[in-house]
């Protein structure tokens, strides 16, 4: 899978996760791909000064973003 793809990929699975961050009043945003493993996104709204946004990181945006590129190893929060 070339990195354009993966790019491609990784935004279905925060179009498919955003709905949910925006009922609660937050969104996310990709900022970069490091070596089509490393996922670096923004969490905004809301979910800045959410107790759960880990949670969320983890269980739901890292979840489903390796669900669309498997071989993405780990996502992570750059702080705004």
């Amino acid at each position: 899978m070339t990195s354009e793809e993966i790019k491609n990929n990784v935004e279905k699975a925060l179009a498919e996760i955003r709905p949910f961050l925006e009922s609660d009043g937050g969104n996310i945003s990709l900022i970069d791909i490091e070596d089509d493993k490393l996922v670096k996104v923004q969490l905004e709204g809301a979910c800045v000064g959410c107790s759960v946004n880990q949670m969320t990181l983890k269980s739901g945006v890292e979840m489903t973003i390796k669900k669309y590129a498997p071989q993405i190893e780990q996502v992570i929060n750059i702080e705004a």
